[in-house]
């Protein structure tokens, strides 16, 4: 096993999209996300972006190999990958460099971009099979890549089966994972061959994710973690982990394919722990001026919500709140519980309503309606709206979700703004309530607060 370093150092050979969304710059930033130093030897520049790749401008294959040999003998390179390889001259310098050095590769055998065109030349093809492959720790072609190696048809699992164990046997490679993503299924399905066996990588299918990038991401995501000293088969889980998550999170940008987005994996973590810190800070804050709010506290208890950014919101699972709500005791606000993600609370789906309008306001606060707090926000200049339970639809009267979602969009439409405030008069076994909304939760709770001074002024 080899001796883990403090800060592992991986390398992407490949080829750069000016779009940022594959290529170099896809593979630096899942790099980056993993937690090894990125390196790059640039292969060609393509001219490109979502919609296609319009030119391509190949480096002299010295060059290539100059990059990675300086790299190499400074920094060291605890493992690499390839992606854009688009002629023969280049593929032969990078396997021969790759052999005075002898460390681990992957090789994303990179032959058509996503909006299908070409990026390896047809008379390289054997070249790539005869002197790169052989080097190899792992080969990671899509189906379309492992039909060209293999000079199979793969329509099925079994065919893919079939494949990886043919490119492995035939060239030499270390290991093939075919991807699954262009097969047929409700999972996408990775097929790896590795020591004589098959294993499979199973992930549900995203149908409305983010695809562009995704195959220099994956093998990117595999060298990082070879490079991190993972084995070969926990390598590859965690890059399946990895993509999916990318893909799913894919960023919504450009008129073609919609790049993957590699900072997901280490962003989200992220940002769920600035929402649980905000909150709990929010709960503090309030607690604190239980003298103050204790009087305003619904029966139907109060609380504190806030959502992640909403390039990362699917549902209420991505807002957190007060397990338990914050209850009333002795005339002192109290937590019920701890802050958790995916509490069921109707002011959850009040912020996840409200943040269609506006992603920035994520955060909302209840209290018990009083009519001088509507005054107090007036005369603050807060914007303000309503909505009136009478007006509910029959139909939706006993579906909880559809009705606040429905409140909030009656209250915007009565001021054709976002507000600050949204309130209810009550109705029908509802309690009247009072809802203050923020970027964050400490700034929900804060303008809640001075509403409530400014009521008994």
């Amino acid at each position: 096993m080899r001796e883990k370093k403090l800060i592992p150092v991986a390398m992407t050979i490949a080829g750069v999209d000016s779009g940022g969304g594959a290529g170099i710059a896809a593979d630096l930033k899942t790099f980056a996300a993993l937690g090894v130093h990125g390196t790059l030897a640039v292969t060609s520049i393509t001219a490109q972006n979502t919609l296609g790749v319009y030119g391509v401008h190949d480096l002299p294959p010295e060059m290539v190999a100059k990059q990675i040999e300086v790299v190499a003998d400074d920094l060291g390179i605890d493992a690499a990958k390839t992606g854009m390889l688009s002629n023969s001259m280049i593929i032969e310098a990078v396997a021969k460099t790759v052999r005075k050095y002898g460390f681990p590769l992957v090789v994303d055998p990179v032959m058509i971009a996503k909006s299908g065109a070409p990026l390896l030349r047809e008379d390289a093809v054997s070249t790539l099979i005869s002197k790169l492959l052989p080097v190899a720790t792992i080969v990671t072609p899509n189906r379309m890549e492992a039909e060209k190696l293999s000079g199979m048809s793969i329509k099925s699992l079994e065919d893919a089966e079939n494949a990886a164990r043919r490119i492995a046997k035939e060239t030499g490679a270390g290991a093939v994972i075919v991807k699954g993503g262009h097969l047929d299924g409700d999972e996408s399905i990775d097929i790896l061959y590795h020591d004589g066996k098959i294993r499979h990588y199973k992930a549900p299918r995203i149908l409305d994710g983010c695809y562009h990038g995704t195959g220099c991401s994956f093998s990117a995501a595999i060298a990082a973690n070879l490079a991190k000293g993972l084995g070969l088969e926990e390598a590859v889980r965690v890059a399946k982990e990895f993509i999916t998550k990318a893909i799913l999170y894919g960023l919504k940008i450009g008129k073609g394919h919609c790049p993957v987005n590699p900072s997901a994996w280490i962003d989200i973590p992220a940002e769920r722990h600035r929402v649980i810190t905000s909150i709990e800070e929010a709960v503090r804050i309030a607690v604190a001026e239980s003298n103050l709010l204790a009087r305003y506290a619904p029966e139907t208890m109060m609380n504190i919500v806030m959502a992640l950014p909403k390039r990362y919101v699917r549902g209420v699972e991505d807002i957190a709140g007060v397990l338990g709500k914050i209850t009333l005791q002795k005339d002192k606000l109290v937590p019920a519980g701890p802050v958790a993600f995916g509490v069921p609370d109707h002011l959850a789906r009040a912020v996840l309503s409200i943040m269609e309008y506006d992603p920035e306001i994520r955060a909302a606060v209840n209290v018990r309606y009083h009519e001088k707090l509507v005054k107090a926000a007036e005369r603050l200049g807060m914007k303000i709206s309503y909505f009136d339970w009478r007006e509910l639809p029959g139909e939706t009267r006993m579906q909880g979700e559809e009705s606040i979602q429905w409140g909030v969009k009656k209250a915007l439409e009565r001021i054709d703004c976002v507000p600050d405030v949204i309130y209810d008069l009550g109705g029908w076994g509802r309690e009247p309530l009072f809802r203050v909304f923020g970027h964050t939760a400490v700034e929900a709770v804060e303008k809640l607060l001075r509403i409530v001074r400014a009521s008994h002024t």
